[in-house]
């Protein structure tokens, strides 16, 4: 890749090309193929929750996504009182084989704290996926306006954006403080 860096993509249903290559190559392996492979366990509460990475280098050079070097596929079991759920998901990455499993596991793990950070607070939390706004650069705008908000609120060391997002609400004073503002 130009610049050194790499890439970890999950492909989503809405990629079918892109998803179908390790889907073909995990659910029905060639004969012979082997996984690299890494399990990981743990408790939350009631729930324990498995996840278990298979990991193959047989697309490289095969598939037409651009640097792939390795393929993988995430089961997700999770256990509760209730009942037992069972995810599957895929992904593609310009890491090498050099790049084992568990720091595969370790990169999928971290996606999803980005995922929780960034896009579930900006969907969820800001109402980004409800905004009827969608002509000329008010989206843009808007996303810029989301991401000042979210950067204001982090520096000034809430973790939770809902609870800052009332915090700021109720009190005027401390958005007007967020702002570098005097408060009047």
């Amino acid at each position: 890749m130009r610049g050194g860096g790499a890439y970890f993509f999950v492909v989503k249903d809405n990629q079918p090309r892109l998803r179908d290559d390790p889907f073909w190559l995990f659910e029905w392996p060639a004969p012979g193929e082997r996984f690299a492979e890494a399990v990981e366990h743990r408790k939350h509460g009631d729930r324990v929750e498995t996840r278990r990475l298979r990991a193959s280098a047989a697309l490289a050079g095969y598939s037409g996504w651009p640097g792939l070097r390795q393929a993988c596929r995430v089961e997700r079991t999770v256990r509760r009182a209730a009942g037992t759920s069972v995810e599957v998901a895929y992904a593609v990455t310009s890491l090498g084989p050099e790049v084992g499993p568990a720091a595969l596991l370790r990169t999928w793990r971290g996606h999803w704290g980005i995922e929780n950070r960034l896009h579930w607070v900006r969907d969820v939390t800001l109402g980004e996926d409800a905004s009827q706004v969608r002509a000329g650069s008010a989206p843009q705008v808007l996303a810029a306006l989301r991401n000042a908000v979210l950067a204001l609120l982090r520096h000034a060391g809430y973790a939770n954006i809902a609870a800052g997002l009332r915090d700021v609400a109720w009190r005027p004073g401390a958005a007007l403080a967020l702002l570098g503002l005097p408060a009047s």
